[in-house]
This record gives C-alpha cells, structure tokens and sequence, in this order.
C-alpha cells in the first residue's frame, strides 16, 4: 500500500488496530461456536429448493453463489438460510483496481441474467466532480484511483440497483426508502447502517463483508447466525450514561467503542433525551452515536432503555447473566474527549474546510446546518464565512430540501455552502488531502479514521466556519 494512503488500510470490519495488533476482547458473532464437532466440517441443513440451487439445475452461476454463501454460514455454524425481506444494503462503492475479481464475478452474474430479489442501495460514490472544486492534482488522484468506477457502477445498474441520486450510506431516511419494518432479516455491508438497521430499525443483519450482501441478496437468503439470532443480540455490556447535560453523541459513541469492541451494550439514561420513539428529530444523534461505536469499536446492535425495538420489547431481559457495567459521567467525557488528537504536524495552521455528514446527513441536519449557519452569519453583518461547508447528503435528500426550502438554499450558497453526495472517508482519505486542507467536522466516525481532520461539537463548528478559528478549548 502507497505511503500515502495512512489509516486507510485500517477496517472497522477487522479484529485488529492501526499497527495490525490483535484488538483484546475481539470475537466472532457466531451464535454456536461451541455446538459443532471440531473433528468435523460444520454443513448447515439445506431445504430440498437450496439443495437444488447448489446442485445447479438454476444455472452454473447461481450455483456459484448458493456454493459461497453456504460455504460463509458453515464457516460461523449457521443454523440454516432464512429467506431475506425489505432490500439489501451495498457498500461496494470503491472502482478501485483491488476490486476487479469481483467486479468481474458479480458481471458474470449479471451477464447470466441474475438480479438481486429487490431493489438494493448502495453506498456513496468516492468522489464527487460536480460539486466539489478538484483541483488539476486531485482530478489526476481521481482517475487514476477510481479506474474502474464505471464497471462496478454499471454492475450495479445490472443487478438492481437504483440511480445513483440515492446513493448514501444512510440509505434508512426516508428520501432513499431504504427501512424495512422490525424484525426484517436482511443483508446489509455497510457498518454504520448495519448498526442503526440493528438498533435504532430492529432489523437483522450481520455485519457483512463488502460483496458477501449482494451474494445473499441473488438468492435472496443469508445463513442464519450471530446478530440474526435472538441469542445473538443479547448484550453482556451495561453502559450508564450519567452526564448531567445532554452527551456528547460522538463522544458517547467513541467512548462505548473501546469500551466494548464488539458486544452489543444496553445503553441507559439517554431516552430522556430521545423521547420514547425513534423519530425523524433524533434519528440523527441515534447515527451519531452507533456509527461512532462501529467505527471506534466494531458494534454491529445497541439496545437504548425505553426506545429501540428490542429494548422496548425485552427490556433488561436482554442482559446477559455476568454483564459487565462500564458508567459514562462527565469525568468520562471528559477523559474520553481530551484523547482525541487534535494537532497534525503537516496540516495548514488554521481550518480550510467544513466537512459535515458522515454517515450522511439526514433533511433536518442540512435544514438545521443550513439556517443556523446563515441566521448566524445575518447577526453578525457577515456576507460570506471563512471557510467553505461540504454537507454530505442523497442528492434526494438536497432536492427535498431545494424544493421546500429554495430561498434558504439560495442562501446556503452565497454563505459557501454545498451539497455533495461523495463519501467523506474516501475523500479526506484523498492523497495530499491532510497536508493542504485542515478539516473540521462533527462526525466522530470521519475522525477515528482520519485523526487529523479535527472534531468539534456543533456550535464550535458554527463558530470555526463563521470565522476559520477553531475556538479556544474546543
């Protein structure tokens, strides 16, 4: 791997750290490790229908999958294929050349005529040329990283999936349609939508590995095991929150992370900042939180007391006998915050950009960034701010808020604001990126990748846009 290319090597899906360090605590999900004969390979019962699929009489290609996809639930002690509802979640998003055997696998499917059972999603673009000022240096990095964008994004179209204007990794709001009912068994592979399909939707999923979602998803089945299972989404974590403010959800989500690795915790004293649903106005502290935890941790399911399907419908009968309490207080807040790096050697001196929207923004996000950034700028006499904002969303989720909101958004670009639909993660990722721009954002999974791009909670964000300062103590 290019020098370069940093903590990009680094994945939330891996039970190791930075420097390649087996992570304490790390463990696979399987809900029967214990249950099958070591002296034996494990083969999980097929239906007469699954039987057949294997033994190819629907073809030498479907046969292939059915093949890889039994062979992945034998490998964990799979109780058996269920059959899959809603729509799968995709995060191959990257046409980079590592990727060309299973570009070409997944275009042998479709030139087989094979398509996924339902419409899926997928995962943001890398990049973003239309609304984002490439400069002759970044548009070289582009082309010549992303060489195969145009394959992986036409085997997509070929299997299923929409245009590319719903393209996010929160495919759950509502302008993507992404969001199954409790309950739903499906195949996701993106973590931060795994952890809120989980949690905050009451879905089923593992934590899939980019390809292995879209393998289910052309036999519309996935092996039945770990967070699939009830004994699967039980929680040997208790985390007790007890700051005596509103959390920082970042910090909170980081924090538990850690703490837990790969458990699912049961989280407590939040809903009384949540409410009793999960609603449209705190959905997005919800994928604050969770994809901090798979991002600092490797949390695919979180249960909050009183709010989220499985807590609400079990309760404490959740925990795990011998569960362990870790309490988050403001001391621990603090602790947890005060480690997060906040100097790079190489970076300009002071912020360059605003990069809002990792996971992507939800429509109350943008609509709330959009008219506290410019009511701001109002009361302060100010015509334009110091840095620009890059805020991250579906371009369905901008159209939704240009077609109700179009005199803030004419607003939002004379303030230098803009939509993008890019990943963020790929795009600070981008080489170079940290030595010419230095980057502040609200999103804790952004910085747990890329330590150098600099976490604020929102007002000091609001501030450090307004006058590229980051503000004393923040």
């Amino acid at each position: 791997m290019a020098d370069y290319a940093g903590k990009i090597g680094y994945s939330d899906m891996a039970g190791t750290d930075a420097n390649g360090k087996p992570q304490s605590g790390f463990a696979d999900r399987s809900n029967r490790p214990d249950k099958a004969d070591p002296k034996a390979l494990y083969q999980m019962p097929l239906t007469k229908e699954e039987q057949d699929i294997m033994d190819g009489k629907k073809g030498p290609e479907l046969a292939k999958v059915m093949k890889i996809v039994v062979a992945h639930g034998n490998a964990f002690n799979a109780e058996k294929l269920v059959d899959l509802g809603g729509a799968p979640h995709s995060s191959l998003f990257t046409g980079q050349d590592y990727l060309k055997p299973i570009i070409e696998l997944f275009q042998e499917c479709a030139d087989a005529g094979l398509k996924s059972y339902a419409p899926y999603t997928v995962n943001p673009r890398c990049y973003d040329l239309y609304n984002v000022e490439n400069n002759a240096k970044d548009m070289q990095v582009i082309y010549e990283l992303y060489g195969v964008q145009r394959d992986l994004d036409w085997v997509h179209a070929q299997l299923g999936a929409p245009d590319l204007n719903y393209r996010s990794c929160a495919c759950y709001v509502d302008e993507v349609g992404n969001k199954p009912p409790p309950g739903t068994y499906v195949a996701w592979a993106e973590s931060s939508a795994v952890n809120y399909g989980n949690s905050a939707l009451g879905l089923r999923t593992n934590r899939n590995a980019s390809g292995m979602e879209l393998l289910c998803a052309l036999i519309g089945k996935a092996p039945l095991f770990g967070l699939m299972t009830d004994e699967g989404r039980m929680s040997s974590w208790l985390v007790d929150v007890k700051t005596t403010e509103e959390p920082d959800w970042g910090v909170l989500g980081t924090a538990i992370g850690l703490k837990v690795v790969d458990a699912n915790p049961f989280i407590t004293g939040i809903d009384k900042y949540l409410g009793k649903e999960v609603t449209n106005d705190n959905m997005h502290l919800l994928k604050k939180m969770g994809s901090a935890t798979a991002a600092a941790g490797a949390v695919g399911l979180y249960h909050v007391e009183n709010l989220t399907p499985d807590a609400k419908q079990k309760g404490r009968d959740l925990m795990m006998e011998g569960y362990q309490t870790y309490v988050f207080d403001d001391a621990e807040q603090a602790r947890v915050l005060a480690n997060f790096p906040t100097e790079f050697k190489d970076r300009p001196k002071d912020p360059t950009i605003a990069i809002i929207g990792c996971p992507h923004n939800t429509y109350k996000e943008i609509l709330d960034w959009g008219t506290n950034v410019t009511e701001a700028m109002e009361k302060r006499g100010l015509k334009t701010p110091a840095i620009p904002t890059k805020l991250l969303c579906a371009n369905v989720v901008r159209d939704r808020l240009v077609k109700e909101h179009p005199l803030l958004v004419g607003k939002m670009t004379e303030a230098n604001m803009r939509f993008t639909n890019m990943c963020s993660l790929s795009y600070t990722g981008m080489k170079g990126f940290s030595e010419e721009m230095f980057a502040v954002t609200n999103s804790p999974k952004t910085r747990n990748y890329y330590p150098f791009v600099h976490y604020l909670k929102d007002d000091a964000l609001i501030e450090t846009i307004l006058t590229g300062k980051v503000p004393k103590g923040a």
